[in-house]
């Protein structure tokens, strides 16, 4: 039998010929063009029958170039690249790149557009785990959980289009605040709309959480200890389900969530089960800061009345040289951010996502580094997979939720 690091020469040798069977590790490619891999990934696959003795995980095949796009663009114009990364959930990219400008500024933006960005993103929140169980379900056999997911999913797509006139590229954030306030009874829509995403995610949780085919396919299966997740760099869902109680809403609370009541689950086995129904907890809680978001939000403007950071109103840049000379130097040539240099990290579906930046006090960023955080539990799963069934690799891939564009940037 062929050592695990040996290259796969499938030429068989004398004893392999006279042999009843042959014993030799067959290598196996799953990807980079893979319906179960969610993305362009490359796994190489070291098999003894069906268990997977080794596995490199390969990436590389969807960079885009992120960080130097960024960097010869302004502070705002980052805000699409941005988009980009996690694109089930760009809010909470906008919001995340945001705060890490304002952080490095020292600027604080309004009460009421931090209450929105938290909406946003619990939005956000839940259509990413929905797609998450939604996809495990699928591939894993049950195609009406898939349907539920996504219809629950639909309905918050409505309401984020509503909110900034995109589906799933928002552009919404800007530095200081936000593009422009929620449209008139669009928290109301937001209410109403909740109470049936909790109807459809609850079918959801009745079609899986006590299947008798889906538990035994998840529990027991991609186990990672608390150790080894944190080895990795494990945050968000992953490592909370490893036990480990950590969630940056919690550990340094940013906008108002020191303001809102709600809790964060925690696993106990660090397999898939506990990976999978974490985010059905998190779906609740998510539901929870939304409603309190909604009722504590107070009136007022939702951007800095700055113009070196605003754009100034339309009515000034067409009747003031005040405002034709604000309007000009932000458009043309961006921002002006001190220089210096700031990490500043959110929680994401996916876990923690930080933000380096340093500035050289222009308009244009000097330097953008994403943390994001699918990349270190990308990291991990030849970990969870070794020693494993081949077949036990699709639902672990599913419940790392591993996002192609925040991977590659």
């Amino acid at each position: 039998m062929a050592a695990a690091g040996d290259e796969y020469d499938p030429t068989p040798s004398e004893d392999e010929l006279e042999s009843h069977l042959q014993t030799r590790n067959m290598v196996v490619n799953l990807g980079p063009s893979h319906p179960a891999t969610h993305g362009t990934v490359r796994l190489k696959i070291e098999l003894d029958g069906e268990t997977i003795v080794k596995m490199d995980t390969e990436i590389g095949f969807l960079h885009r170039g992120f960080q130097k796009s960024c960097e010869n663009v302004t502070w705002t114009q980052v805000l699409p690249y941005t988009d980009r990364l996690d694109y089930v959930a760009s809010l909470q990219n906008n919001f995340g790149y945001l705060a890490a400008v304002e952080n490095l500024m020292g600027v604080v933006i309004p009460e009421r557009a931090q209450y929105i960005r938290v909406i946003g993103s619990e939005l956000h929140r839940i259509a990413s785990h929905l797609t998450t169980a939604g996809a495990l379900s699928l591939e894993l056999g049950g195609f009406g959980a898939f349907l539920y997911a996504i219809e629950a999913r639909e309905l918050i797509i409505d309401r984020v289009t509503e909110l900034s006139g995109a589906r799933l590229t928002t552009s919404y954030g800007r530095i200081g605040g936000l593009n422009r306030d929620v449209p008139e009874g669009w928290t109301d829509k937001v209410l109403k709309s909740l109470i049936k995403i909790e109807e459809l995610a609850g079918e959801v949780e009745g079609l899986m959480t006590r299947n008798r085919i889906f538990t035994d396919r998840t529990r027991g299966t991609g186990i990672i200890t608390k150790e080894d997740a944190l080895d990795f760099g494990f945050t968000g869902p992953c490592l909370r389900a490893c036990g480990v109680s950590y969630d940056v809403r919690k550990a340094k609370p940013y906008w108002v969530y020191d303001k809102l009541d709600f809790e964060v689950p925690v696993g106990v086995n660090g397999d898939n089960y506990d990976r999978y129904y974490l985010r059905v907890l998190e779906i609740a809680q998510s539901m929870k800061m939304i409603r309190q978001a909604i009722a504590q939000m107070p009136q007022g403007p939702v951007m800095v009345d700055d113009w070196r950071i605003a754009l100034p109103p339309k009515e000034n840049v067409y009747n003031s040289i005040e405002g034709v000379i604000a309007h000009f130097k932000l458009v043309m040539e961006g921002v002006p951010v001190p220089p210096g240099e700031a990490y500043h990290a959110t929680e994401s579906p996916n876990g923690e996502l930080g933000w380096y930046l340093r500035s050289d006090g222009s308009g244009r960023p000097y330097k953008i580094h994403v943390r994001a955080p699918g990349f270190q539990i990308l990291s991990g799963l030849g970990r969870m997979c070794e020693g494993r069934m081949l077949a036990d690799l699709i639902p672990t891939f599913d419940t790392i939720n591993m996002i192609g564009g925040e991977v590659e940037q």
